[in-house]
């Protein structure tokens, strides 16, 4: 009468595809935690090297490029064949 049709197709992710997705949003994290503050204690005075600091011109930038890249390679990474 009704047959059933089961779904055989693989998982989209796997595991490991996951686990570096987890990577690179860790990595996206620390580099927009990085990035934040340099807020002065006395809103009349500019700090130039709080705000403009090389953790947050340069390191932050880079490792939120450096998650995505990672993103980007978790998303296209094949599982393993058996």
């Amino acid at each position: 009468m009704s047959e059933q049709k089961t779904n055989t197709t693989a998982p989209l992710f796997t595991k490991d595809n996951l686990m570096w997705m987890g990577i690179g949003a860790i990595i996206i994290i620390l580099g927009f935690f990085l990035m934040s503050g340099g807020k002065s204690q006395d809103p009349n005075v500019f700090d130039y090297k709080e705000v403009y600091s090389s953790t947050r011109i340069t390191v932050a930038p880079i490792l939120i490029v450096l998650g995505l890249l990672v993103e980007v390679y978790a998303i296209f990474k094949k599982p393993k064949a058996n």
